[in-house]
């Protein structure tokens, strides 16, 4: 099993004919992923790598159904409405890879996916993969195997970058993922720590979760809130970046947008929340494959 996507999702590009849409889509089809349609108005009737290309996202699912995964892959200023077409028609995840999305654009289309049950992945999300099985977004690039191999732990981080380095430690540490999962750092992102955590306590493959937390915001704390309230078991390492930023003058901006704000919990408030709650809290980054190892004997 895996979260979010498997071998039979089904994806819809919505920018395909712009030049990231188009990479994507290669890479996508080149991964086995079932990319069935994909959306730029006034482009309807192409094709891109065989796909074929509509007006809109409703004339694109009369034709070849229902998709599980819309991909916004459209300017910033262009991100609300093309993610707004895709909630509207009730696709069950919207994944917006593009940055700089304006505030107030996002707050509208999460209010939106929160009033249709829709989930929304990013803003700024490098994508989902499943190794082995599929994926969503940019994640790995077009050579995902070099990074990620098939297993049991799950990852999730802020920064796209940083799945990729996830995925490279765990697996020359001899572990293989689930799934891994970028969920953006901006500052207002559509799926949290704890909402992912949720969907690994009830993946039967997955036996640990592994997560790169950062200086600023809350989702760390979020998550360990969850695991305090018993409503994740398994366990949960994670490895918090930007230790050294609470010596720095107080209006020092750093690392993603998410880490600006929100600052609950200083860095060594949220190591104690965190394990207090029982997760286990790597001093360094390279220790990550031998505290899964540990945790899974």
């Amino acid at each position: 099993m895996a979260i979010l996507v498997d071998r039979s999702t089904r994806v819809l590009i919505q920018g395909i004919t712009g030049r990231e849409g188009r990479r994507v889509t290669s890479e996508l089809l080149d991964y086995g992923v079932k990319v069935v349609a994909g959306v730029t108005p006034g482009k309807g009737g192409q094709e891109v790598d065989t796909v074929p290309v509509f007006n809109s996202v409703a004339e694109a699912i009369k034709s070849v159904g229902m998709v599980d995964v819309a991909m916004v892959y459209v300017p910033p200023l262009m991100a609300l409405e093309a993610a707004l077409e895709s909630i509207e028609s009730k696709i069950p995840l919207v994944h917006i890879f593009v940055e700089k999305v304006p505030v107030f654009d996002t707050a509208r289309i999460l209010s939106a996916a929160d009033r249709r049950n829709v989930r929304v992945l990013g803003p700024a999300s490098v994508g989902a993969i499943s190794p082995g099985i599929g994926k969503i977004g940019s994640i790995g690039g077009p050579n995902p195997d070099d990074v990620f191999s098939r297993g049991f732990v799950g990852v999730i981080s802020k920064s796209g970058g940083m799945c990729s380095e996830l995925g490279l430690l765990i697996t020359s540490g001899g572990f293989g993922q689930s799934t891994v999962v970028g969920i953006g750092g901006d500052l207002l992102v559509g799926t949290t720590f704890s909402e992912l955590l949720v969907e690994f306590e009830n993946d039967v493959e997955t036996k640990v979760v592994v997560a790169f937390g950062e200086v600023g915001g809350s989702v760390e704390v979020e998550a360990a809130n969850l695991i305090a309230e018993g409503k994740f078991t398994k366990p949960f390492i994670v490895f918090l970046a930007g230790k050294f930023a609470e010596s720095l003058p107080k209006d020092t901006a750093l690392g993603h947008a998410g880490a600006i704000v929100g600052l609950e919990a200083t860095m060594e408030q949220k190591i104690k929340i965190l394990k207090d709650s029982g997760a286990i809290v790597a001093e360094n980054f390279e220790e990550i494959p031998s505290l899964i190892k540990k945790a899974v004997r």
